[in-house]
């Protein structure tokens, strides 16, 4: 059986190493330390934590502060707040002056599950990709999560990662090296083009199980940078296949969906199809559950890449 793990847990684990390796790191949480597993870092550098309680928009000012004075400010709270409480303070005091803040939520997507919809970060990635200077990551998993945060360190600017809460499948090594603007082939394929990112990246490796079992062969690749978008790799996919499908926990407005599109649309255009929530906000219920109530599946994946693949054959007789 695959192993399933929790990405804020590696996350959690990831601050503590960058607290050892680099005195600079400062972590700040809105009173959701357990939660954000932000409280491994505090447990461990106290001096380095500063609890900001429910007041989103006060963290980011402090954090920003920090950065400006230096520091490498990695800040948490649940996706909704994280990204919507505090949108105009991020994108004034910490995108315009392009400051080394790194907003990592957790909790994003439909698979919140019993919290509902008010809890379910579905617009987060759209609201990020549009600041200028933002970098936006939504790891494949919990060892992704660990060497993304890493690398989140070493990178100049703002940034926003994105994790869900529930355990799900590995896919990746656990010395997985992680680079930013680069998407990772996970499965080579002819006949049409997976592009996915978090936890739709197990998923649309299921699909191409279910594609392989009546003859097609997809290419999946996980897309764990939405932006800087990994522009070569996908109009590559492109060229190969002629047909793509794009699945993400998240608006298909805004988020990995729009963010392929726009490279296909001016670079190599093909038939595309968009798997994620079809504007409309989540309900309560188990996370599995609604997954599949809302076509973030396997089953929809294969679906949509019938439908570009016929699209694409349509095209060319």
């Amino acid at each position: 059986m695959t192993e399933r793990l929790a990405q804020r847990d590696y996350f959690g684990k990831a601050l503590v190493r960058l607290g050892e390796t680099n005195p600079d790191v400062v972590v700040l949480d809105a009173d959701l330390a357990g939660s954000t597993k932000t409280g491994d870092f505090q447990k461990a550098f106290p001096e380095r934590f500063v609890e900001a309680g429910i007041a989103e928009a006060d963290m980011v000012g402090v954090a920003a502060g920090l950065a400006a004075s230096g520091k490498i400010s990695f800040l948490s709270s649940f996706g909704v707040f994280a990204s919507g409480r505090c949108w105009e303070q991020i994108r004034t005091a910490v995108a315009y002056p392009s400051l080394n803040v790194r907003i990592v939520a957790t909790h994003c997507g439909l698979s919140v599950g019993p919290d509902g919809a008010t809890h379910q970060a579905l617009e987060d990635i759209a609201v990020m990709r549009v600041l200028p200077n933002m970098t936006v990551l939504v790891p494949a998993d919990a060892h992704e999560t660990y060497a993304a945060t890493l690398a989140l360190a070493e990178r100049e600017g703002p940034a926003y990662m994105r994790m869900g809460r529930s355990k799900f499948p590995v896919i990746m090594p656990e010395d997985a090296d992680f680079r930013i603007g680069e998407a990772s082939v996970l499965r080579d394929g002819t006949d049409v083009s997976i592009m996915a990112c978090g936890q739709m990246v197990q998923t649309s490796l299921e699909a191409a199980d279910l594609l392989a079992a009546e003859g097609i062969s997809a290419e999946v690749i996980s897309m764990s940078t939405v932006k800087p978008i990994d522009a070569d790799a996908i109009v590559a996919t492109a060229r190969k296949t002629g047909a793509v499908v794009t699945a993400e926990e998240h608006s298909i407005i805004g988020g990995l969906g729009a963010a392929v599109a726009e490279v296909l649309c001016t670079s190599y255009p093909v038939p595309i199809k968009r798997v994620g929530t079809m504007d409309t906000f989540g309900e309560s219920g188990e996370a599995d559950e609604l997954l599949v109530k809302y076509g973030l599946d396997a089953a929809t994946i294969v679906a949509r890449a019938k439908q570009s693949m016929y699209q694409r054959d349509v095209i060319r007789e």
